[in-house]
């Protein structure tokens, strides 16, 4: 099943502030109650601790899902997958968004704010909100994630 509307929460570093503020009225347009997290101003933040508060959002079940950017989607895909419980992918375009929520359950994409990749992030993240979980042998793979020795 897609992901329900809710709560989605939503974080970048200093490059991505504009790409998540577009965002944000995208969703809430669908209905969506948006959180962002990038900091107050335009000073650099340190997107470890981005991650975490997106990260700590979905884990408590505030959140249902998240969206992450930062330069590469590298950085904040690290961080975010060291947190039991997530599963980030870090996507370029919507086919790549599709597939992680189909065969990956994936309940945060990392996307990245000076590429390469695909610009209509919006439509990145509508594919991958109504993408349904397929379930079945992803099922069983996905529950390894999960599994794994801290």
């Amino acid at each position: 099943m897609p992901f329900t509307v809710g709560t989605i929460a939503i974080g970048s570093d200093h490059r991505a502030r504009i790409i998540v503020d577009d965002i944000t009225r995208h969703l809430e347009t669908l209905g969506w109650t948006v959180h962002k997290h990038y900091g107050d101003d335009a000073d650099s933040v340190d997107y470890p601790n981005i991650a975490k508060e997106v990260t700590d959002e979905i884990v408590s079940g505030e959140a249902v899902c998240g969206v992450l950017i930062c330069g590469s989607g590298i950085g904040m895909s690290m961080a975010a997958n060291k947190i039991i419980g997530i599963r980030a992918a870090l996507v370029h375009e919507p086919v790549a968004a599709e597939m992680s929520r189909r065969h990956n359950n994936s309940n945060i994409i990392c996307m990245a704010a000076d590429g390469p990749m695909d610009s209509n992030y919006n439509k990145i993240v509508d594919t991958w909100i109504s993408t349904d979980f397929e379930g079945g042998r992803h099922q069983r793979r996905v529950a390894l994630f999960d599994s794994r020795p801290s």
